[in-house]
């Protein structure tokens, strides 16, 4: 198949009245002006750029990754793949030790089908004062035995454990999770500026969700983000659904860690759907105006997809279209290890999205075949 007529959003630079040939669900050549051959479907215009990578979603859809039904990780997957995100990453909520065990279990399964990219434990080696939408009576300190259970069950198919690394622990469970081929991230933390050094230096390499639930800076006590912004290991999870971070904040992180931002919807169950009751793990959540709140007004994850997150960034924060459409692919391809996909290269992945001139979803592609909407 051969699509002409949209710039190409390519690594290096925008390709104008691009053309794009795919075959055997890969991309075969590239280029600009004239194609070697007719064109199979001619775009119209816009942008075509790489299918979306989310490493931070709960739900979708009406439905959610916890609890591990297949069916309903299916419809979380099609809810944010009619939105654009190609590849996803299931992310679990703090919960007792048996539950993720059947959790990340079952997981594994779904991620060896090709359904998800993988499993995110988020927690519940958590701090208690900045839990979140997380249940507090499920948060306790790291456990050795636990995590390498859980590291075991997953065989490989863990991709990020977040954590609060001033925990009793907390740094050898850093190292643990990193020995176990996962990516140690800090989030829902109290540490201070000296303690993410020190995580840092134990192999943590990415923030979960950037400025939500840790400190604030402060000029005498910069705390987590100053730690995790300026270190060029650490790449930066943003939620850009103008309700999480104020576009001042993520023009700072987007300049600071130039880049190392990656884009997330921290997504929960009615994403795709609409305002109404739901529940976040054990935790009910009342979404209104598109916002998730606990009964006490906490805001429970997102009703987000990366389609509007990207557009955010381009129309409010003012990131340029380049570095924003990165923060969805290649970045987050590169934070995960998935050299195939994420950029558009001879040879990667056919996951491809359509934005039309004001960054409107047009089309998918997966594998090189149209996602039906």
């Amino acid at each position: 198949m051969l699509l002409t007529g949209a710039a190409l959003v390519t690594p290096d630079r925008l390709v104008p009245d691009g053309w794009l040939e795919v075959g055997g669900g890969r991309i075969l050549a590239l280029g600009a002006g004239e194609p070697p051959r007719p064109a199979d479907l001619d775009l119209g215009g816009g942008y075509l750029a790489p299918g979306l990578i989310d490493v931070h979603s709960h739900g979708g859809g009406a439905a959610s990754v916890i609890g591990a039904d297949p069916a309903a990780v299916a419809t979380v997957a099609a809810t944010h793949r009619a939105h654009g995100t190609t590849t996803i990453v299931a992310s679990l909520v703090s919960a007792p030790p048996a539950s993720l065990a059947h959790d990340v279990a079952a997981l594994a399964e779904l991620a060896d089908e090709g359904l998800i990219a993988g499993t995110h434990l988020e927690g519940p080696w958590l701090a208690p004062g900045r839990c979140g939408a997380h249940d507090p009576a499920a948060l306790r300190d790291p456990d050795p035995a636990e995590l390498d259970r859980l590291l075991a069950l997953g065989r490989g198919t863990i991709r990020m454990v977040t954590l609060a690394p001033e925990r009793p622990m907390g740094l050898d469970a850093v190292r643990r999770v990193v020995d176990g081929g996962a990516i140690a991230a800090i989030g829902h933390t109290d540490a201070s500026y000296e303690q993410v050094r020190a995580a840092i230096a134990a192999g943590a390499t990415c923030a979960t969700h950037l400025f939500n639930a840790m400190p604030s800076m402060h000029h005498r006590a910069p705390g987590p983000i100053a730690a995790l912004i300026e270190d060029a290991r650490v790449t930066n999870e943003l939620i850009l659904d103008g309700v999480h971070v104020h576009p001042a904040a993520a023009g700072l992180a987007f300049r600071a860690a130039q880049g190392r931002v990656v884009l997330v919807s921290d997504a929960m169950s009615a994403a795709g759907v609409g305002d109404g009751a739901y529940r976040l793990g054990h935790l009910a959540v009342a979404v209104v105006d598109g916002v998730a709140r606990l009964a006490d007004g906490t805001i429970a994850g997102s009703t987000l997809t990366l389609d509007r997150a990207v557009r955010f960034a381009v129309e409010q924060v003012g990131v340029p279209l380049q570095a924003a459409v990165a923060a969805a692919t290649a970045t987050p391809a590169d934070l995960l290890g998935l050299a195939d996909r994420g950029r558009l290269v001879v040879g990667a992945r056919a996951d491809l999205v359509h934005l039309d001139a004001r960054l409107h979803l047009q089309g998918t592609w997966v594998g090189g075949a149209p996602v039906r909407t």
